[in-house]
């Protein structure tokens, strides 16, 4: 079952075809929310924050992989005003659809572009959350991870790096599983074992479960 914070709350929001997961977190009480990795599936996105009465803060892109960034011209187009951030390295990918890997697919999409970026370290605020950027490679080179440590357990916002008993896929063009696997030990981690990690498709996981029982790294 999914953890329930008495002041914060996270809906899960999954596109068919790649089952991907969008989230939308928001502090309980409070209109603003923020939005991460808008999906192929924009509608459900928007009737979901229409039926709570949630308006974003701040539209979310862990990577720029056409699976994570289809919606956010749908969610620009609603509220223009509304940043869309995403990790420096992987601006480029919005703007491109061979990048984004969606003309591989047969299903090009591009994206509006960034307003904001985020580089490793960053501190980004919006939505009444206080978000620290790690930026770890492997899977697509300018990942980045939204780490939350507003609320305990921590929370972080993991998109592709790192699934329930899995890692993303390091067989694209800038992937590398040597990269992801040292990003993972270094940065995940070494964050509170009880730490929850969202990632972009799948179930939730934390990082002591990983650490543990993830084939593919482990924490030793």
């Amino acid at each position: 079952m999914p953890p329930e914070f008495p002041e914060f709350h996270v809906a899960t929001i999954v596109s068919d075809g790649f089952m991907e997961n969008t989230y939308v977190a928001h502090w309980r009480g409070r209109r603003d929310c923020l939005v991460v990795d808008p999906g192929l599936e924009p509608e459900k996105i928007l009737k979901h924050l229409d039926a709570q009465g949630l308006e974003p803060a701040a539209i979310l892109n862990t990577h720029g992989h056409m699976d994570h960034i289809a919606g956010n011209g749908a969610m620009k187009e609603r509220w223009p005003s509304c940043p869309l951030v995403i990790g420096q390295l992987e601006a480029a990918k919005l703007l491109s659809a061979r990048a984004n890997l969606s003309a591989a697919f047969g299903l090009p999409v591009t994206s509006p572009p960034a307003d904001a970026t985020v580089r490793d370290g960053d501190l980004y605020s919006a939505a009444g959350f206080d978000l620290y950027v790690l930026h770890i490679p492997g899977h697509s080179a300018g990942h980045v991870v939204y780490l939350c440590k507003s609320v305990r357990p921590f929370v972080a916002f993991v998109g592709d790096v790192i699934f329930a008993g899995s890692i993303g896929r390091t067989d694209f063009p800038d992937g590398d599983f040597d990269t992801l696997a040292h990003g993972i030990r270094t940065k995940l981690y070494s964050l509170p074992d009880d730490t929850i990690l969202y990632s972009g498709h799948g179930p939730i996981t934390t990082v002591g479960q990983e650490k543990r029982n993830n084939p593919f790294v482990r924490g030793d």
